[in-house]
């Protein structure tokens, strides 16, 4: 099964640091601190078909963000590894991905000059093709199978348009934020948008709970996310494909 029509709108860079105390770790000034980590389960019509496990990791030189993808028995193999690193201020110091299965396709983007340079190859024996984009290393990357940059996303808007104080985080409703986002996998970029929609009542694993809502949209489509008070991606909805991400 091919989900780049599924993951097409992806994306992100994030300053990190600001969503800490958003997270309830701001007591925590450890080295290679763990943000976040755990697994997504992938449901198509109902059906799990993948799942992802990633962490979220900040040090002294900016964030981690990594994840594995595997598909489930009864589907398409695929497997993929994926390593997003920033810098403190947010901006791209380097994302990689390896395909591992079916394939063994690479690439590597990173910073060049005054924009960005993605190195992509099929195979260890092939020379890396490149492609520039002429993007700034504060772009989000928001890329195929890995669906936790879509909370990195989230956290970047918490930290550019939302206020701090001391009841916490305070979002203005159905306000959109514009970001510039690279999918590393498709060779595009696109612009795109996120709001807070406010409070909602959504069912996961058949329990009511009241979360945050936020709405992402560009041209490929729209994304419904709810995450916890701590901020942390719960579910994911895609209605026009029949598509949801849970949190296991």
């Amino acid at each position: 099964m091919k989900f780049s029509r599924i993951v097409r709108v992806g994306f992100a860079g994030i300053l990190l640091a600001p969503v800490m105390a958003a997270a309830g770790d701001k007591d925590k000034k450890d080295a290679g601190q763990m943000v976040d980590s755990g697994t997504l389960g992938i449901f198509l019509n109902g059906k799990r078909i993948a799942t992802e496990t990633f962490s979220i990791q900040q040090n002294p030189n900016g964030s981690v963000i990594t994840s594995d993808f595997k598909t489930e028995e009864g589907v398409d193999k695929a497997a993929q590894t994926s390593n997003l690193q920033l810098t403190p201020t947010g901006e791209i110091r380097k994302y990689e991905w390896k395909e591992l299965i079916p394939g063994k396709a690479q690439a590597i983007v990173a910073p060049s000059n005054d924009y960005l340079m993605e190195r992509i190859s099929s195979g260890s024996s092939e020379k890396p093709e490149e492609q520039p984009f002429l993007l700034p290393a504060s772009t989000s990357i928001l890329d195929d199978y890995v669906f936790i940059h879509r909370q990195v996303l989230v956290w970047r808007y918490l930290a550019l348009a939302c206020k701090q104080e001391k009841q916490g985080v305070q979002c203005p409703a159905n306000q959109k934020t514009q970001f510039g986002a690279m999918n590393p996998h498709q060779r595009t970029s696109l612009p795109l948008s996120v709001e807070f929609s406010g409070r909602d009542k959504v069912s996961i694993r058949g329990t009511e709970r009241e979360m945050n809502k936020f709405i992402l949209r560009s041209e490929g489509g729209e994304w419904t996310m709810w995450l916890d008070d701590q901020f942390k991606l719960q579910r994911i909805l895609v209605a026009s494909d029949n598509t949801e991400v849970v949190r296991d």
